[in-house]
C-alpha cells in the first residue's frame, strides 16, 4: 500500500495511458470470448482513479513535471518520447477518463446483444488509449502519432456496423477529410523542426524556450506553421469547410457518438491549439476567429431544420466547437478550454439521452413491424409521459447548452461571449461583427435545442400504433446520465453561479489578455442572453407544441438549411465528381496516349524484328549456309581421292587418263 501511495504522477500518467492499451490487446487475443466489456470497463475505471488521485490532484495548480526518453537518432538529431504534466494536459487526461467511464457503463446496456460487441469493446479501448496518449505527449511528433491513432480508431468506430453502406461511406468520409488536416499538422511539424531543430513542447514554449527567444527571426515561416497547425485542428474539430464528416459520423453507435463529440476526438483540435498557442501571431489568430464564427453560425443555422435527432446534436457540437475556436482566436484559450470541459458533460448527456430515445423507438419499430426511422424527431412526441427521467436529464443538458443560469454552460459560454465583446471593443470597427454574430448563434442554439426537446417530449406521439410500448431506460443507462447531469450544473465548477472568474477550471490557467475587462458586460450579456433564450423557447413552444407554425416548411431558406447549405452537394459535384472525371481522363490518357505510344512502339519493334529475322534467316544465313554446303559437297567429293583404298586410286587414275584421252581425241 505504501508503494501505491508513493506512486509518482509521471508513472501514474503512463499507466493511465497503458491500461486501455492492455485492455485492447487482451480483448484482441480473446476475440469473441470478450463480450461482457468487463476488461474495458475495469481498465477505464483504474485509469480514471489513477488520473484523478495520482496525476490531477498532484499537478493541478502545482509545479509542472515532465520526463523525456530518447527514441531514435537521424544524423545529429535525436527524436524523443516523453510525458508532460501541466494544468492543461492533466485536465485533458482526466476529462477523457471521466467522460469515457459513463460511456463504458452505458454501453453495457445499450450495445447488449450486438453480434459485434467484442469488436466494440476492443475499438473503444484503442480509442481511449489514443486520446489519453495524445493528452500528455511532450513533443509534437509523439502527439502526431497519437493524433493519427485517434483518427484510425474513430474510423473503426464510425464504421462499426460495416454491413450498412451508409456507415462504410461515413467512416471513409471521416478518414479522408481528416487526412487533409493531418497533412497540415505534419507540415507544421516539419516547419518548426526546420527552424528550431526540436519538437519538444517544453524546449519550444517553456520559460525562455527556443521559440520565444527567436520569435521575430522567421515571421513568414511562423505564420505558415501556425496556419498548418490550425488546418490540422480544423479537420479534427470539424471547422468550416472541413466539418462535413461529423454529421455523417452519426452512423456509428450512439455511445460512440457521445464519446467522439464530448471530450475526445473533436476536442483534440482545441487542445492542440491551446498547447501550441504561443506559436500564433495576430494574423493567424484572426483567421482562427473568423473560421470559428463562420462555423458556429453555419452549423447553428443547419441545426434548425434537421429531423434526425443525432444530426441536430452533431451540428450543435460543430457550432460549440466554433465558439471554442473564436475564444482561441481572441487570445482567451483558457475560456476555450473551460467551455470544452463543460461542453463535454452536457453534450455527452444529450447523446446518451438521444440513444435512450432511439433505443426505445427502435424497439417499438421492431415490435410493431413499422416502417419508421427511429431517429426522426417528426415521428416522436409526447415521450415525457413514457420516459420522464430521460426527459429531465436531457432538459438539464439542454439548458446548459443554451447557457441558462445555474448551469455550467452558462458560465463557460459567458466567458467566451464577454471576452469576445471586450476584444472587439478593444479593436473597434468591423471586429464587432464577430461578437454580434456569436450572440445571434447563442440565441439560435437555445431555439434549436428547445425545438428538439419540444418535438421529442411534448405534444402527442406522432407514430400511429395500437399501443405505445415505450418505457424508461434501465438504471445502467440512467445512472451514467444522472452523473453527467450533475456535472452539467454550476456548482461542479464554481460556487458562484453567475461569475465564471470563480470557476476552478478557469483559475487553473493564467492567460494574459490583450484587452481590458469591461465590468458592465458581465451584467448586460448574461441577462440579455437569458431573456433571449426564454423568448426563443416561448416561440418554439408556440410553433412545435401548440402547432402555430407560421413559416412555409418547404421554403427555399428551409431547404437550404435542411440540405446543410448544399455543401455536400457542392463537394460531390466538384471534388468527388471532379476527381472521378480527372481519374477517367487520366485513365483515357494512359490507355490511349501512353499505352498507345508504348504499344505502337512495341508493334513497330516486333515488325522490325520480323524483317530482321527474315533477312538473317534467308539472306545472311542462306548465303552462309550455301557456301558451307558447297564447301561441304566439294570436300565430300575430294575426300574420295585420299581414302586409303588402292582400287579407288587406280579407278581415279584410270578416270583421269580416260578423260585425257577423250580430250585429245576431240581436240
Amino acid at each position: 500500500m505504501t508503494a501505491i501511495a508513493n506512486i509518482s504522477p509521471i508513472t501514474a500518467a503512463i499507466w493511465v495511458v497503458l491500461l486501455p492499451l492492455l485492455a485492447f490487446l487482451i480483448q484482441a487475443i480473446l476475440g469473441k470470448r470478450a463480450k461482457s466489456g468487463n476488461i474495458a470497463l475495469i481498465a477505464i475505471i483504474l485509469s480514471t482513479l489513477l488520473s484523478g488521485v495520482f496525476v490531477f490532484a498532484e499537478i493541478w495548480k502545482g509545479i509542472p513535471r515532465s520526463v523525456t526518453y530518447p527514441w531514435f537518432t537521424i544524423g545529429i538529431s535525436t527524436f524523443t518520447v516523453g510525458v508532460l504534466l501541466n494544468n492543461l494536459t492533466v485536465l485533458m487526461q482526466l476529462l477523457v477518463c471521466i467522460i469515457a467511464l459513463p460511456v463504458h457503463i452505458y454501453s453495457r446496456a445499450y450495445m447488449k446483444g450486438d453480434p459485434g460487441i467484442h469488436r466494440y469493446w476492443m475499438y473503444l479501448s484503442l480509442f481511449c488509449f489514443a486520446m489519453l496518449g495524445l493528452s500528455i505527449s511532450k513533443n509534437l511528433f509523439m502527439m502526431y502519432i497519437f493524433w493519427e491513432l485517434v483518427g484510425f480508431a474513430s474510423y473503426l468506430l464510425i464504421g462499426f456496423w460495416f454491413t450498412k453502406e451508409s456507415a462504410v461511406q461515413a467512416n471513409k468520409k471521416a478518414f479522408i477529410v481528416n487526412r487533409i488536416g493531418d497533412l497540415g499538422f505534419l507540415i507544421g511539424i516539419a516547419i518548426l523542426f526546420s527552424v528550431y531543430g526540436t519538437l519538444d513542447l517544453v524546449e519550444l514554449f517553456g520559460k525562455e524556450g527556443r521559440f520565444l527567444q527567436t520569435l521575430v527571426d522567421q515571421p513568414g515561416l511562423i505564420t505558415a506553421a501556425g496556419l498548418c497547425f490550425f488546418l490540422g485542428a480544423m479537420a479534427k474539430s470539424a471547422q468550416f469547410p472541413l466539418h462535413v464528416w461529423l454529421p455523417d459520423a452519426m452512423e456509428g453507435p450512439t455511445a460512440v457518438s457521445s464519446l467522439i463529440h464530448a471530450a475526445t476526438m473533436v476536442a483534440a483540435g482545441v487542445f492542440l491549439l491551446s498547447a501550441v498557442f504561443p506559436l500564433f501571431n495576430a494574423q493567424v489568430l484572426l483567421v482562427i476567429a473568423l473560421i470559428g464564427v463562420i462555423t458556429a453560425a453555419s452549423a447553428a443555422f443547419f441545426a434548425l431544420t434537421q429531423t434526425d435527432i443525432k444530426k441536430i446534436l452533431a451540428f450543435s457540437t460543430i457550432s460549440q466547437l466554433g465558439f471554442m475556436m473564436v475564444a482561441i482566436g481572441i487570445g482567451a484559450w483558457d475560456a476555450a478550454m473551460f467551455h470544452l470541459v463543460t461542453h463535454a458533460f452536457f453534450k455527452c448527456l444529450l447523446f446518451l439521452g438521444a440513444g435512450a430515445v432511439i433505443h426505445e423507438m427502435a424497439h417499438l419499430k421492431d415490435s410493431h413491424n413499422l416502417q419508421i426511422d427511429p431517429q426522426n424527431i417528426q415521428q416522436m412526441g409526447g415521450l415525457k409521459a413514457y420516459m420522464p427521467k430521460t426527459f429531465i436529464l436531457m432538459a438539464i443538458a439542454s439548458l446548459s447548452l443554451a447557457g441558462f443560469p445555474l448551469t455550467s454552460g452558462f458560465l463557460s459560454k459567458d466567458a467566451i461571449l464577454i471576452s469576445t465583446y471586450e476584444w472587439a471593443i478593444h479593436h473597434g470597427g468591423g471586429y464587432l461583427l464577430i461578437p454580434i454574430v456569436m450572440t445571434i448563434v447563442s440565441i439560435l442554439t437555445a431555439f434549436y435545442i428547445g425545438r428538439l426537446i419540444f418535438k421529442v417530449f411534448f405534444g402527442k406521439f406522432r407514430t400511429a400504433v395500437p399501443q405505445v410500448s415505450i418505457h424508461e431506460a434501465g438504471n445502467s443507462m440512467l445512472l451514467p446520465m444522472a452523473f453527467l447531469a450533475i456535472c452539467s450544473l454550476f456548482f461542479i465548477f464554481s460556487w458562484n453561479p453567475i461569475s465564471y472568474h470563480h470557476a476552478g477550471v478557469f483559475q487553473g490557467f493564467h492567460v494574459a489578455y490583450s484587452f481590458h475587462e469591461i465590468h458592465s458586460l458581465h451584467i448586460i450579456i448574461p441577462i440579455g442572453l437569458s431573456l433571449a433564450a426564454c423568448i426563443a423557447w416561448f416561440i418554439g413552444w408556440k410553433w412545435y407544441v401548440k402547432q402555430q407554425y407560421p413559416l412555409q416548411a418547404d421554403s427555399t431558406l428551409m431547404r437550404f438549411s435542411y440540405n446543410q447549405g448544399y455543401i455536400n452537394t457542392f463537394y460531390q459535384l466538384t471534388v468527388v465528381e471532379g476527381s472521378l472525371r480527372l481519374a477517367k481522363a487520366a485513365y483515357w490518357f494512359d490507355k490511349t496516349i501512353i499505352d498507345g505510344l508504348v504499344n505502337g512502339l512495341g508493334r513497330f519493334t516486333r515488325m522490325l524484328s520480323q524483317v530482321s529475322a527474315w533477312i538473317d534467316t534467308y539472306l545472311v544465313d542462306g548465303l552462309i549456309n550455301s557456301l558451307a554446303g558447297a564447301a561441304y559437297y566439294l570436300g565430300h567429293l575430294l575426300r574420295w581421292v585420299q581414302n586409303g583404298r588402292l582400287q579407288n586410286y587406280l579407278g581415279f587414275a584410270f578416270t583421269v587418263l580416260l578423260i585425257g584421252i577423250i580430250y585429245l581425241i576431240f581436240t
